[in-house]
C-alpha cells in the first residue's frame, strides 16, 4: 500500500505537469506546424533521457529489468507505445487548433472511463465499487466541463476525443508492460519512436519549416524535458505499483490543472461550471483513493 501511495502521488505530479502544457502548446502551434513541433519536442525528450537512463539504472533497483525480458523486447514494445503516443499527441495537438486549452484538457480526461472498460474487457475482472463510483463522478465532471451551450461537440473536441482513446490504450498497455521491462528503456524507445514518426509525417506534409523562434523553442524544451522525458518515465515506473484504472482516475485531475493554468497564463475565466466540474473530478479521484485506504 505504501508503494502504491507513493506511485499515486507521483502520478498527481505528472497530471499537474501535463495540465500546464496545454497553453504552451496551443501558443506554439499557432505559429509552427503540429508534427514539426512534436518532432522537436520528442527529439529533445529522447536526447535528455538517453544519458539519464545509463546513469540511473545501475543505481536504483526499481529501474532495472525484471524477469527474462530482453532489450530487444523492450525496444519493440517501446515502438508500439511510441506509435500510440504519435496518435494521441497528434490528435490532441491538432485539436488544440480548434478548441480551448481547458476544454482540450477536459476531453482528454475521458480516458478515465475508457481505461476501466478496456481493462475489464481484456482481463475479465471488473474494478471494485469505489473505482466505479470515482469513474462516474469524474465522467460527470468532464461532461459538465466539456459540452458547449448547444450540447454539441465542435471539430476540435472530436479530434481530442480520439486523443483520449489513444491515451487510454497507452495507459492500459503500459500497465501490462511496466512490471517486466526496464521503465527508462521502455520510455526512451517510445520517445524516440514518437520523434521519428512525427518527423516522417512532418517531412511529407509540412515542409518547409518556418524559423524556430524563442517561444516555440521554449515550449519544446519545457514539454520535451519535463512533460515528456521526465513525466512519461515517472508514469512508467509508477505503473509498476498501481493499476491502469487507478492511473486513469488520477490522470483525470489533468483537466483541473489545465483550467488553473489557463486561468493564470491565458486569463481564461473560471466559471461556476468549471468549478463544479473540477470538484466532481476531484471527488471521484478521492473516493477511489481513500475508500480502499480506509478499508485496509
Amino acid at each position: 500500500m505504501r508503494r502504491q501511495l507513493i506511485a499515486d502521488f507521483a502520478l498527481v505530479a505528472v497530471s499537474a505537469i501535463w495540465g500546464g502544457t496545454f497553453v504552451l502548446v496551443k501558443n506554439a502551434i499557432s505559429a509552427f506546424p503540429v508534427f514539426a513541433f512534436l518532432t522537436v519536442r520528442f527529439t529533445i525528450a529522447t536526447l535528455s533521457l538517453w544519458p539519464l537512463r545509463f546513469w540511473l539504472e545501475p543505481r536504483f533497483a526499481v529501474l532495472r529489468r525484471r524477469g527474462h525480458t530482453r532489450e530487444r523486447d523492450t525496444v519493440l514494445m517501446g515502438m508500439v507505445l511510441g506509435g500510440i503516443l504519435v496518435l494521441g499527441y497528434g490528435f490532441q495537438t491538432v485539436g488544440l487548433k480548434y478548441t480551448t486549452p481547458a476544454k482540450a484538457g477536459f476531453i482528454t480526461g475521458l480516458y478515465v472511463v475508457i481505461v476501466p472498460i478496456v481493462t475489464a474487457t481484456v482481463t475479465r475482472r471488473m474494478p471494485d465499487s469505489p473505482t466505479w463510483i470515482g469513474v462516474f463522478l469524474a465522467v460527470t465532471g468532464l461532461l459538465i466541463l466539456s459540452v458547449n451551450r448547444s450540447l454539441r461537440p465542435e471539430f476540435g473536441d472530436i479530434l481530442v476525443f480520439f486523443c483520449a482513446i489513444s491515451f487510454a490504450l497507452h495507459i492500459v498497455i503500459t500497465g501490462y508492460l511496466a512490471p517486466g521491462h526496464a521503465p527508462l528503456g521502455l520510455t526512451l524507445h517510445q520517445l524516440a519512436t514518437t520523434a521519428i514518426l512525427s518527423g516522417v509525417i512532418s517531412g511529407l506534409w509540412e515542409r518547409p519549416w518556418p524559423p524556430l523562434g524563442g517561444t516555440i523553442l521554449w515550449a519544446a524544451l519545457f514539454t520535451g524535458v519535463l512533460a515528456s522525458s521526465i513525466a512519461i518515465a515517472i508514469q512508467t515506473v509508477a505503473q509498476r505499483f498501481t493499476s491502469p484504472t487507478h492511473t486513469a482516475l488520477i490522470f483525470s485531475m489533468e483537466p483541473v490543472f489545465a483550467a488553473l493554468f489557463s486561468f493564470f497564463l491565458a486569463a481564461e475565466p473560471i466559471t461556476p461550471r468549471v468549478i463544479l466540474g473540477g470538484a466532481l473530478i476531484m471527488a471521484g479521484t478521492l473516493v477511489a483513493e481513500l475508500v480502499p485506504l480506509m478499508r485496509s
